[in-house]
């Protein structure tokens, strides 16, 4: 069931335009470490959404010759691996380390990459606006609020699970507890994400459980006019 997180109707969005497909209605997925937004992104597909993938994109950024040598100028030839390209893992261990020291590192990579994974998204984004088959866009970014990337989303999702099941999920990707909540202690919290979400899917229980939330969120979005038809045209989305 989807639970009632819904905004009183005059608090409406103002959504930044994303050039080629500003007729789109736009949702962003929010949510803990491993709570399965993935999961949802991937259910919204097939319900005929195009998804911009943030994470993805945080990838290709990381091959590009001019972050590369920026990256190689910052912390040395220790973080690239055997292909000769940044290897996450290692750059991880730095950023993520909870000393004074891998936050400003962590500052540093998101003045690196933020604008980058931003212009791949605009890419993306005027892609599937050319696609007469896509009914909305997802955008699902590890860090959307600290971002401030939430403030172009036409809706926002918050994808919830109890923090005992998201634990037992990063153990299953090979993480430890320990860089767990070090992760977790880096984005926004639970509590503010929840507070700024339209709606709430809890993705505690089984895939059925929330393809049916899922599908009706689908529903009601789709049964009224794209969001996206209604943005400002003088508002551009400077930030993406």
């Amino acid at each position: 069931m989807v639970k009632a997180s819904e905004k009183p109707s005059g608090a409406t969005r103002e959504a930044a335009r994303l050039p080629g497909a500003d007729h789109l209605p736009l949702i962003g997925l929010v949510g803990g470490i491993a709570s399965g937004k993935s999961v949802v992104a991937r259910q919204l597909r097939e319900l005929g959404a195009a998804l911009l993938d943030a994470d993805r994109a945080g990838h290709d950024v990381l091959l590009l010759p001019e972050v590369e040598t920026a990256a190689r100028q910052r912390w040395g030839e220790t973080i690239f691996g055997d292909d000769g390209h940044v290897d996450r893992a290692r750059l991880a261990r730095i950023v993520f380390d909870p000393s004074p020291r891998g936050s400003t590192e962590r500052e540093y990579l998101e003045r690196l990459t933020h604008p980058r994974i931003g212009q791949m998204i605009r890419l993306q984004a005027a892609r599937f606006g050319q696609d007469p088959g896509t009914q909305a866009l997802v955008l699902d970014a590890p860090v959307m609020m600290e971002s401030g990337w939430d403030s172009i989303c036409d809706h926002v999702l918050f994808v919830d699970a109890r923090s005992a099941i998201r634990a037992e999920r990063a153990r299953a990707r090979g993480w430890s507890d320990e860089e767990f909540r070090t992760r977790e202690g880096v984005q926004a919290s639970l509590d503010r994400k929840r507070a700024r979400a339209d709606v709430v899917i809890d993705n505690s229980g089984s895939l059925e459980s929330a393809r049916t939330q899922v599908e009706q969120f689908w529903r009601r979005i789709t049964a009224t006019a794209p969001v996206g038809a209604q943005k400002p045209a003088a508002h551009a989305a400077n930030d993406l």
